[in-house]
């Protein structure tokens, strides 16, 4: 089973669960193979339905201690631009794809991705499109 992991750590983050979840976007995962997708939408307020069929399955949680079995069960993770979110996933050697968090003030976490992103361990993107 290929499995798309997305992640939001301890904060929320509405608008990458909302886009993530659309039906639009199933499709084109579905598309691309993938047949499991694994929600953690920490404190948002968007919570997806869970749902299951033939042949495709959606999970969704809010917390768990520890992500590593997630991460290991996953073909590509989808990350917020956490810091410990990304390093805990490239140690895994996973697939990255960081979705950066315009709303937040001082964004640090673009300077992160910006970096990783150069240094060649990541793509990063926002909701609205690819940086």
């Amino acid at each position: 089973m290929k499995c798309v992991f997305v992640t939001v750590g301890t904060t929320s983050f509405d608008d990458l669960i909302a886009c993530v979840s659309a039906h639009d976007t199933l499709q084109v995962i579905k598309s691309l193979g993938y047949n499991r997708l694994v929600l953690q939408i920490g404190r948002g307020k968007v919570v997806p339905e869970p749902f299951s069929t033939e042949s495709f399955t959606l999970d969704v949680y809010r917390y768990k201690d520890s992500l590593k079995e997630d991460l290991q069960k996953a073909d590509l993770v989808i990350s917020h631009a956490g810091a410990g979110s990304c390093l805990e996933t490239l140690e895994k050697r996973k697939p990255l794809v960081v979705v950066i968090n315009e709303k937040l003030m001082n964004n640090h976490q673009l300077e992160l991705a910006k970096q990783l992103h150069k240094d060649g361990h990541l793509f990063y993107c926002t909701c609205r499109g690819r940086s």
